[in-house]
Formats: structure tokens, C-alpha cells, sequence
């Protein structure tokens, strides 16, 4: 049972706020520093981000859906169809990482939204979740967690926007946003 374990705790960050994947990274680039292995899983981003350099640079393995271009909303049935078989090779992967022992920390992040869009089966999560190895680490980012995501969490940040300026027309910025 999850409460039993000493170490290799459930984090998840959500909410409607900026930070989520900033918290994760901050976390990965943690455990690296502790000497631990990190896999940090990215669903539906596909841009490049200027994050991803520095951590490779630290040695910390990177997994992307390929190059996601479109929101799901805009993507007719076969780009949908192509984006769920890319989260579920990144989910794969994920899921061996989970397993295997060799790692301190694995990042799902936007799992909760790849889930919420149907690209990933919330139970084949939960599973996986549960059998991963007593040593690691887990963090799910993303918005809307189920209820029961929520009560198997250890650590629960809920990150809400009080002020953006995207409200004001300022459009993402490299660097800052991505």
C-alpha cells in the first residue's frame, strides 16, 4: 500500500495557474542533483521548449509526443489517432521507468490532461502508479485530476492563476512560458 512506503512518493500539480512543469523540472533537476536517474515524460507538448537543453545537459532522459502541433480540439481523426499511439509509446516508456527501480524520479507530465482528452486510460495510470518500483518517485502535472488520483497523492499543489498576462494580449514567451 502506498501509505506504507518510505520513499518513492505520488506528487501531483494541477491546476489552472503557470508552474506545474516548472515545479516538475525543479523537482528532476533536485533528484539529479542527489545523484538519482530521472525520466521526465512529456504528453501533448510538442514545440520546442527551452528547458529541455539544460536538462539533457544534466543528464536527465528526456520522452516527448512527437511533434504535437495543433490542440486536440483542432486535430481531425487521424492526427487524434496519431497523438494517442504517441502517448501511449511515451506512456510505455514511462511505465517501464516506474518499474524497473533504476529510477529516482519519473515526471508524467500533462498525463492528467492526456487522460482527460482520452489519449490514455486512467486505470492503465492508476496501475501503474501502484506497481512501480518502492524507490521512486512519481509526479503527475496536468489539469483535472480525478478523485481518485487525488487521494492516492502524497504531495497535492493546486496552482491557480490569480494574474497572467496573456489576459492583457502578451503572448507566451521563450524562456518564460515554454
Amino acid at each position: 500500500m502506498l501509505e506504507d512506503r518510505q520513499a518513492g512518493l505520488l506528487h501531483i500539480y494541477t491546476g489552472d495557474g503557470k508552474g506545474k512543469t516548472t515545479a516538475a523540472i525543479g523537482l528532476a533537476v533536485r533528484m539529479c542533483g542527489a545523484g538519482r536517474r530521472v525520466l521526465f515524460a512529456q504528453f501533448l507538448k510538442g514545440r520546442p521548449t527551452a528547458e529541455l537543453a539544460p536538462m539533457r545537459q544534466l543528464g536527465i532522459e528526456i520522452c516527448r509526443t512527437d511533434p504535437v502541433i495543433k490542440f486536440i480540439g483542432a486535430m481531425d481523426e487521424q492526427e487524434r489517432l496519431q497523438c494517442r499511439e504517441s502517448c501511449r509509446q511515451v506512456f510505455s516508456a514511462a511505465c517501464s521507468a516506474l518499474q524497473s527501480g533504476n529510477y529516482g524520479l519519473v515526471i508524467l507530465d500533462e498525463v492528467l490532461d492526456a487522460v482527460s482528452a482520452g489519449m490514455l486510460e486512467e486505470k492503465e495510470l492508476q496501475q501503474a502508479l501502484f506497481s512501480r518500483a518502492a524507490e521512486t518517485e512519481a509526479v503527475l502535472t496536468g489539469r483535472s485530476p480525478s478523485k481518485e488520483l487525488c487521494q492516492m497523492a502524497d504531495y497535492f499543489s493546486f496552482i491557480q492563476a490569480q494574474k497572467h498576462p496573456y489576459e492583457r494580449g502578451i503572448a507566451a514567451r521563450y524562456g518564460v512560458e515554454f
